[in-house]
């Protein structure tokens, strides 16, 4: 595995790393139990006040952080600027509510000889963060805030095709005066992930990432005792009812599918629209997918980015060709992409049938499916039947018809009139083979901490 920027626009190689040496891994990780140990017991106001730098630091520096998103793995320039003030909103959650979170809770005991019993949620150690390279900040700031308010230290094993970012956050948090061994980035190699969930002072991993990816980890998670949370794939529905406005539907239903390239766990993948809206659905879509501009991810007028990679743009390419081998229908929207650069042709595929395999997988990319469904059971029926449980989102003009729907939806979130909100208020994380856990609010800070109970008796002793 090469760490290696390589520019999905130009083809350029930029940068290399080498990877980490067993050496190398084996004393982060003594360095990370070493910063724990004092870590621990650093009071919340300084925890936070490390936290608020780095959100600080990460905003006066919004530009630098933001061009080398764009640079190694092709967002357009301003969503790579929002990744960066996501990232900064991240920190400062957990700055205004941290302490709040893991303040002891008192139990409601049935019998007082049962005595004055407390819950107090105390840190558990070093930590592995696996993280892939679509949100390159967002996905460590999702994970690393909350465990650094929990009292945890981290190690990072980023994807190889952004070793850039994964450096720069780790200077970040430095400059943000976080103590040496707090957070670590590696350029660890597979095997040596093994390696470090078999060291005693590592007691858990976080990994987003693919299916194939997070089950090779959560076994050996597994086979060491060690706690594990996994934030897997998706093909989120987007249900379309027969009340719902379509031009903004629609509107929605191109961001929804087509920001970050199509590269997001939780974009519209799947859209289900009731029969009687159907064709009019379709004809809006495939013009509004046809007005996208691919191009230079640093041009303003680009609204569709490159892939991350040339292999992830033949790996998309090679799964269009085998659904349409399957019997989907496959239409390419648009005028083409350019030749220069990571780029897939938008495409939609119709008659996708439930004896097609296809019906099944997740397309990483600017694919979209499209069911046309009997009615809105129909639609609820299509919307769970998905090996997947990760987002989705209901459109329909009456929001307490839409709420009704969404409960329905057999998923770890689900939003009514919008695609999906990744925001640093509310929770991420699905069911399935979408993965399990939940990152971001009191949920994600209290994933790696015991629960420890706190019990004073004061009876006598029965003999």
């Amino acid at each position: 595995m090469a760490y290696a920027t390589i520019n999905p626009y130009t083809g350029e190689t930029l940068k290399t790393f080498p990877e980490a040496t067993d050496a190398e891994v084996t004393d982060a990780i003594g360095k990370a139990q070493d910063a724990f140990l004092a870590w621990k017991d650093t009071p919340f106001a300084e925890r936070a006040r490390i936290l608020q730098n780095a959100a600080d630091i990460l905003r006066r520096n919004a530009d630098g952080y933001a061009t080398l998103l764009t640079l190694e793995m092709g967002k357009l320039f301003g969503e790579a600027k929002a990744e960066v003030e996501l990232s900064a909103k991240i920190f400062e959650y957990y700055v205004r509510n941290a302490e709040d979170l893991l303040k002891p809770e008192k139990l409601p005991v049935l019998d007082p000889a049962e005595g004055e019993a407390i819950l107090v949620h105390e840190p558990l150690g070093v930590l592995l963060a696996i993280e892939p390279w679509n949100f390159p900040y967002y996905q460590i700031a999702r994970i690393l805030a909350p465990q650094l308010s929990a009292g945890n230290t981290v190690l990072l094993k980023h994807a190889s095709s952004v070793p850039q970012s994964a450096e720069a956050f780790e200077k970040l948090m430095a400059e943000a005066g976080l103590p040496v061994g707090a957070f670590t980035n590696l350029y660890a190699t597979r095997s040596q992930i093994e390696l470090i969930l078999n060291d005693d002072p590592v007691h858990g991993v976080a990994l987003t990432g693919s299916e194939g990816a997070g089950s090779v980890v959560a076994a050996q998670a597994g086979k060491a005792l060690k706690k594990s949370t996994m934030e897997l794939g998706g093909a989120d529905a987007f249900v379309v009812l027969a009340d719902a406005d379509l031009e903004k539907t629609t509107k929605w239903a191109v961001f929804g599918r087509h920001w970050n390239g199509g590269q997001v766990c939780v974009s519209s993948k799947r859209m289900i629209i009731v029969d009687e809206v159907y064709d009019d659905f379709l004809a809006r879509y495939r013009k509004g997918v046809a007005e996208l501009v691919a191009g230079d991810p640093f041009d303003p007028a680009t609204t569709l980015a490159p892939l991350s990679s040339q292999g992830a743009a033949d790996e998309l390419k090679d799964k269009i060709r085998e659904a349409a081998r399957l019997g989907a229908t496959v239409e390419e929207v648009g005028p083409p992409v350019p030749n220069q650069g990571a780029f897939v042709q938008p495409t939609i595929l119709t008659a996708v049938g439930e004896d097609n395999p296809a019906r099944y997988w997740e397309f990483f990319g600017p694919v979209s499916m499209l069911f046309r469904a009997q009615d809105e059971a129909d639609a609820i029926r299509i919307a769970n039947d998905s090996p997947f449980g990760l987002g989705g989102s209901v459109f329909t003009s009456d929001p307490v018809r839409g709420a009704e729907v969404a409960k329905q939806i057999s998923t770890g979130m689900v939003f009514v009139n919008h695609p999906t909100k990744v925001e640093a208020d509310l929770p991420f994380g699905g069911i399935r083979r979408s993965g399990y856990g939940r990152e971001l609010l009191g949920l994600g800070l209290k994933e790696f901490v015991n629960h420890k109970l706190i019990d004073v008796v004061d009876i006598d002793a029965p003999f």
